[in-house]
């Protein structure tokens, strides 16, 4: 092995390592304030719906924020997205955290209802922020994809699962601790750890695009986020039935993800700590999956056998799910539900990343996580009308039927009858192939 080879791997895994350690703390904040936010609003007089509204907000602007983002990052380099995104990630934490005081001084002499009110709406105001600017996990996608080659992209993409699952066995319970000292402090603890993030950006993170790599982006890179621009991405080969799997598995996985609680509550008979640590037992079995096991079975299998195999096994683990009689079988099932839901989210970016030019990695990873963001914003309250109408195993009949579908379409569209690859796009005028990314 030259010297020149050891330094490149020796780079690259520098600098997958920096990705997965700002992935890490950017979940761990994330993980500290998630699992609150009911709490918190309720505490000022939220009602249900209300509190749902908030949940959905994040989702709701991150819809819009993250294809922006992700495009934008095709053409001004990763970097300089990413400290703007994580910035607005923690000035939507330290709104968070000062919603009190903040709301209190903004209503003044009026009454308690007003001031509740003022106080509620600062933190619909501070999760508005937090999604408009949180296309931190976008970049870092995109960043993985630029530093990576297309053989270990998910080996790569995998670290962020891992860093993810890993923040939400930390972060939950972390922030539940700091809670004893009242929610604002969760906040400002998250607000800590993306102050830190901007730090590791600037000091350790290195731009992974060359110069000549975005003027190339910046001539061919299409509109961010339009109608038509959705519509032209659907109908793309490949990448319209990979947004279409994203789409139906998002929103079969985040039916299981928003009901969650309240089907452990309603079916099991679990309170909030034992619910945490089935949580906490997910989140381990999430970090295993896409930290380790999804490096082996991408060296092993292709993509469309992956996609395959993990959208059947998600439509079984979904109906076992609903019909979980009791605790032990319940942490049996989340094996192969966190095996299939790891899996899949990995090899779909990176079958993504694959489907298009190289200028365009950023904003389609970008619009497919406004795709997953849209199935939070749907998932909440399909599966609470679902679980009030028809019990608490409807959601898992739900999802598990819609998973059915997923099976049939990835068996007809990308493993029976593949679109073709994607062509190869002349250079621009003026640039040499030394140029080209």
């Amino acid at each position: 092995m030259s010297d020149n080879l050891v330094e490149v791997l020796y780079m690259q895994r520098s600098r997958l390592l920096t990705i997965f350690l700002i992935v890490f703390i950017d979940l761990l904040g994330f993980g500290l304030i998630l699992p609150l936010l009911p709490f918190y609003a309720e505490t000022y007089g939220a009602t249900p719906l209300i509190v749902g509204l908030l949940t959905a907000s994040y989702a709701a602007a991150q819809l819009i924020g993250a294809p922006l983002l992700g495009r934008l990052s095709d053409r001004y380099g990763r970097r300089p997205v990413l400290l703007v995104s994580i910035f607005g990630t923690a000035v939507g934490f330290v709104l968070l955290g000062l919603a009190d005081p903040l709301g209190r001084a903004l209503a003044g002499s009026a009454g308690p209802a007003a001031q509740n009110t003022m106080i509620v709406g600062l933190l619909f105001l501070s999760r508005v922020v937090d999604g408009l600017t949180g296309g931190n996990l976008t970049v870092a996608q995109a960043y993985i994809t630029d530093v990576t080659d297309p053989a270990n992209r998910a080996r790569g993409l995998g670290l962020i699962g891992a860093a993810f699952g890993l923040g939400f066995i930390i972060g939950p319970a972390a922030g539940g601790l700091l809670s004893a000292w009242g929610y604002g402090v969760p906040a400002f603890a998250a607000a800590g750890l993306a102050a830190l993030n901007l730090l590791a950006v600037t000091v350790w993170l290195p731009e992974s695009l060359t110069p000549e790599a975005r003027a190339r982006r910046a001539q061919l890179a299409r509109p961010a986020l339009s109608a038509q621009a959705l519509w032209q991405a659907l109908n793309r080969p490949r990448v319209g039935p990979l947004l279409h799997v994203r789409f139906f598995f998002g929103l079969a996985f985040a039916v299981f993800q928003s009901l969650f609680a309240l089907y452990a509550q309603y079916r099991l008979g679990l309170d909030a700590q034992a619910t945490g640590f089935v949580l906490a037992y997910v989140g381990v079995l999430t970090a295993v999956v896409q930290g380790g096991l999804v490096g082996v079975i991408t060296r092993r299998f292709q993509d469309q056998q992956i996609i395959l195999a993990g959208v059947a096994l998600m439509a079984g683990a979904l109906l076992a799910w609903a019909l979980t009689p009791n605790l032990v079988v319940l942490l049996v099932v989340m094996i192969p539900l966190a095996l299939a839901g790891g899996s899949l989210n990995t090899v779909l970016s990176s079958a993504l990343t694959k489907a298009v030019y190289t200028e365009e990695v950023g904003g389609t990873l970008g619009l497919a996580a406004s795709v997953e963001s849209l199935t939070r914003v749907l998932a909440p309250t399909l599966g609470g009308w679902l679980l009030g109408q028809f019990g608490p195993a409807a959601p898992g009949l739900f999802s598990a039927a819609v998973m059915a579908w997923v099976v049939a379409f990835v068996w007809r569209r990308i493993v029976v009858n593949p679109d073709p690859p994607l062509p190869a796009r002349p250079a621009p005028a003026g640039y040499s192939a030394a140029a080209a990314d």
